[in-house]
């Protein structure tokens, strides 16, 4: 299973944790070298850790195709050579630093290319107007905590909530302790990183088609189905693009173009890669929001109530007043909690409307995307899925 096998490599390159976010990201950063590239935003909490992610993964990736970016002036992008940027990744560290830009950056996303005209003169002195034109694709990723902020990139990236779990504390603390102990193996580390480098110096370009591609839709709980559905399909294609030395190449009759084609298998493991991201896009509430709803589901669960004060999860779940009343204030305002009354002390408090509304959603996901599998496996001839069997068990026994 090469993702499985590519995954466990990350790992021990030295990215703790964070299983699905390091191998999404790590496809994603792949694809700067397919036509349609995809973008990833890493969303969370100041201090835990996303541009440690991004730049370890980033890590992974030769020198040679990715360019990291702290500020950037409001024209630097206009000033790359006309084809310096294609297939590159576009690492920038914070989002805050590089406002200036996001416009070019959104239309290198869109368009896959910029245009600027400016007057120059030349040796004589004389004015002349001047195009700039700078030629994409590029896949860029980024970091930020504000997640509303930078909306319409948003629009155009695949958002990667950070893991802000006790149990991700743990890990990323024990990796700490190590190292200073001085038991992290290095080497190991090292080679990792290096082999994944080399894999993608391996990665050529070809065009990708997929079959199934008529079977697939999204859950209709997805906001802005149209470019997530656009965003979906590519990240097949990522997947399919990243096996390429494991599929067939085939040749189109007319055109002589080369391309391989996806498998179903691809298109499970996309899913199954995926569903967090569509489960976010599925949602009317910010991450830190989300990620603030279901602490405090948890929270009522263990302590067996059903009401809460905001004096008392501030407490309990250590959060600022400022960042606690914004979330409630969110909340509430879509519905997920509501001022109740209690009966005994006549007081105000919170009550959670709906404790399974995520699982309902969650839900509806998995099933959205398990009809497509099945939807596939129902259209495709039976001979055609044994002899595809038959292959890959023979490639296995080679």
């Amino acid at each position: 299973d090469l993702l499985k096998k590519t995954n466990e490599l990350i790992g021990k390159s030295g990215v703790i944790g964070e299983e699905t976010n390091r191998l999404l990201m790590y496809l994603i950063f792949t694809s700067r070298k397919t036509n349609n590239p995809l973008h990833c935003i890493s969303l969370g909490s100041s201090g835990v850790g996303k541009t440690h992610l991004q730049s370890k993964v980033a890590e992974l990736i030769p020198d040679e195709d990715k360019i990291e970016i702290t500020v950037l002036s409001a024209n630097a992008f206009y000033y790359f050579n006309r084809t310096e940027l294609q297939y590159k990744l576009i690492l920038i560290e914070d989002l805050d630093g590089a406002e200036s830009v996001l416009y070019p950056l959104r239309e290198l996303q869109s368009k896959k290319r910029i245009t600027k005209t400016v007057v120059h003169k030349d040796a004589r002195g004389e004015s002349k107007t001047i195009h700039l034109v700078v030629e994409g694709p590029v896949s860029v990723a980024g970091c930020t905590t504000q997640e509303s902020i930078y909306e319409d990139n948003s629009n155009r990236s695949f958002l990667l909530y950070i893991d802000e779990s006790e149990e991700q504390d743990k890990k990323i603390m024990d990796y700490q302790r190590l190292l200073s102990a001085g038991k992290r193996n290095a080497k190991e580390e090292f080679t990792a990183a290096r082999f994944l480098r080399d894999v993608q110096r391996t990665l050529n370009p070809v065009s990708v088609r997929n079959p199934y591609a008529e079977y697939l839709s999204l859950p209709p709980s997805v906001f802005k189905p149209r470019r997530t559905n656009a965003h979906y399909l590519q990240f097949i294609e990522a997947v399919t693009f990243y096996k390429q030395w494991q599929r067939e190449k085939k040749a189109d009759h007319e055109t002589g173009e080369m391309y391989v084609e996806t498998t179903i298998e691809d298109i499970e493991e996309a899913n199954e890669l995926i569903k967090e991201v569509l489960l976010r896009k599925s949602d009317t509430i910010t991450g830190a929001a989300r990620n603030h709803l279901e602490r405090l589901k948890t929270y009522l669960k263990e302590s067996k109530q059903t009401t809460f004060t905001n004096a008392e999860i501030r407490k309990q779940l250590h959060i600022k007043e400022s960042t606690l009343r914004g979330y409630h204030k969110q909340l509430q305002e879509e519905g997920y909690i509501k001022r109740v009354k209690r009966k005994k002390t006549k007081s105000y408090c919170f009550e959670i409307t709906d404790m399974k509304e995520y699982d309902w959603l969650k839900a509806s996901i998995d099933n959205a995307l398990n009809s497509c599998i099945l939807q596939i496996q129902l259209a495709t001839p039976q001979p055609t899925r044994k002899s595809s069997t038959r292959e890959s068990k023979s490639k296995k026994a080679s």
